[in-house]
């Protein structure tokens, strides 16, 4: 099959694209022929990583879509021909979605709803069930406010969409005019410019009696915000970690008994997974979830599809696969 991959850590001139074998399906598992890819900023972070290789070779990628052309032991052979979304594809596995063809255990190749674009389903899996698990770990949001920060971002879309779906008011910060169209497009119901002097009061406006849950993308330069405009009993979720430290003011948060949430993806328990799985599906068929704009890339131009993510271009990145 043709394959990007690397075998050294490093820059996105790590990235090579050739012919490589073409994996089987082992014991539950499922082999996907897949059509497109999705980069996400989790595959620039993991090629430039300190730690050494787990495998004399990575296919990198941990979201695509496509379809099951074969089955493993012990999973239903009627599986193949189907559709599906996969996850966490290159998380401590070799066979990521930078490829014609990867292998995932089954539970990991999700159906795909009727009606519902190949390019939507690769784009769903760490972003959707990033932003389903930082709203919902701690219960129900229906009748909360949510904020969400960095709303025109693959997870802060999906964080809109999730929670405007569940009954919440949302708001969400940007940077900019067409981040705050993305943000509206998305379902918010207020759009806040982060880098507005009354930022805090245009929240504070917004939520009276303060913010519920955040969903928050950049908590050192963001904590001071969100301390001020967070409810009693809130809880302010983390799923990045961009800046390696935060200043944080202990009693503020005591005062208000402010949960600090650390969420990575990875780390989902096999509930949390399965419920955010469940979620995102119910929310594509009722045609409640709707797709950023995409910039595409052969797998030829992996490398230069890392490089965009890393760049911060707008929307999503997709790897079409030949």
């Amino acid at each position: 099959m043709r394959a990007a991959f690397y075998d050294q850590r490093g820059a996105s001139d790590v990235i090579r694209v050739a012919d490589v074998p073409t994996p089987g399906p082992d014991v539950g598992e499922v082999r996907v022929r897949l059509a497109v890819a999705a980069v996400n900023p989790t595959d620039w972070k993991s090629r430039t990583s300190p730690d050494p290789l787990p495998f004399p070779m990575q296919v990198p990628g941990q979201d695509g879509a496509g379809m099951i052309d074969a089955v493993g032991p012990g999973v239903d052979p009627g599986r193949i021909g189907e559709r599906v979304w996969v996850y966490h594809a290159a998380y401590q596995r070799p066979w990521g979605t930078a490829a014609q063809y990867s292998v995932v255990p089954a539970r990991q190749a999700v159906p795909i709803p009727s009606g519902i674009e190949l390019d939507q389903a690769a784009a769903l899996g760490i972003p959707y069930i990033t932003a389903f698990g930082c709203l919902f770990v701690d219960g129900p949001i229906d009748g909360r406010t949510v904020l969400v920060s960095g709303g025109a971002g693959a997870v802060g879309h999906a964080a809109i969409q999730l929670a405007v779906r569940a009954g919440a008011h949302v708001i969400a910060t940007v940077s900019s005019p067409e981040k705050r169209d993305l943000a509206l497009a998305a379902g918010a119901h207020v759009v806040v410019n982060y880098r507005e002097a009354d930022a805090v009061e245009q929240i504070r406006a917004a939520a009276r009696a303060g913010v519920d849950r955040i969903v928050e993308v950049a908590l050192a330069p963001n904590l001071a915000t969100d301390t001020a405009v967070i409810a009693p009993h809130g809880v302010i979720a983390s799923y990045a970690a961009d800046t390696p430290e935060a200043a944080l003011s202990i009693r503020p948060l005591m005062m208000l008994n402010i949960t600090l949430r650390f969420m990575l993806v990875y780390g989902f328990s096999p509930t949390l997974l399965a419920a955010a799985v469940s979620g995102i599906t119910s929310a594509l068929e009722a045609g409640d979830l709707s797709p950023l704009p995409v910039t595409r890339f052969p797998l030829e131009g992996t490398a230069a599809a890392h490089d965009a993510v890393q760049s911060g271009t707008l929307g999503k990145v997709l790897i079409d696969l030949p």
